[in-house]
């Protein structure tokens, strides 16, 4: 068979953009999908050249439109913003997904999530973790000696590639940024974004009730002033008169 002959199959091979199954099984599940993507879109918004997505299916290897995955969200670091159909990795430089979370609902079977597992540990996922939102509890892998291997100390784990750090201390995971600020949904980034917002239109207020006071001060002492140049006035007109009548008023 000919180069071309392959070419040509390999153009024609169509790469489903949806897996048929939804991105989530429940609310909570989704939520965490969410914030997780969003928080991680938001911490790397100036990077031109760190994509995130979620629930976008990943073909690692051309011409097999079989073999593919939808993590709940990945990172692909190297790789541009923008809008993609599907992550075809011959298409990205051959860049596998550095990072992906996968986010556990009652309905995920073992057997689902040990075939990840071994897709994600086979086609080049350098970390690999794994929240089920129901009991709080997350695991991790990291990429060593070529192959994805458990990290055993997750509470307080910092992320080589994303610099944000898990705390498992309080009753819900934080996911920290590198500045020890939680990532954030978007509800919660659109309820600080209004707080700002009114504490900015009273800062505003006070500050045009503080120009008001200082206007009408400015009016009092101006008005002051018209008055005592009309006291000014009158004196001299009065000292005229005086002087005209014959009078010396500087002669007590």
């Amino acid at each position: 068979m000919s180069t071309q002959t392959i070419e040509q199959r390999r153009t024609d091979i169509v790469y489903p953009e949806s897996d048929g199954k939804p991105m989530a099984d429940n609310t909570l599940q989704f939520r965490w999908i969410v914030k997780i993507h969003g928080g991680l879109d938001t911490l790397f918004r100036h990077d031109p050249n760190v994509f995130v997505a979620g629930d976008l299916l990943w073909y690692p290897v051309e011409g097999n439109n079989k073999l593919c995955a939808a993590p709940d969200v990945m990172v692909a670091f190297g790789r541009p913003k923008g809008d993609r159909r599907s992550y075809r990795q011959w298409d990205e430089d051959g860049i596998a997904p550095q990072v992906v979370f996968e986010i556990l609902s009652p309905r995920n079977r073992p057997a689902d999530i040990v075939h990840k597992f071994r897709f994600y540990d086979r086609y080049g996922v350098e970390e690999y973790y794994l929240f089920d939102p129901d009991t709080q509890r997350l695991e991790g892998w990291l990429r060593q000696d070529g192959e994805l291997q458990e990290i055993e100390h997750i509470d307080g784990w910092t992320s080589p590639r994303l610099g944000v750090s898990f705390d498992l201390s309080e009753e819900e995971m934080q996911i920290l940024r590198p500045d020890g600020r939680p990532l954030v949904t978007y509800v919660e980034m659109a309820t600080e974004a209004e707080l700002a917002y009114q504490r900015a239109e009273k800062e505003q207020q006070r500050a045009d009730q503080e120009q008001q006071r200082a206007d009408q001060e400015q009016q009092r002492a101006e008005q002051e002033r018209q008055r005592a140049e009309q006291e000014r006035q009158r004196a001299e007109r009065l000292i005229a008169q005086l002087r005209a009548a014959g009078v010396d008023p500087d002669v007590s």
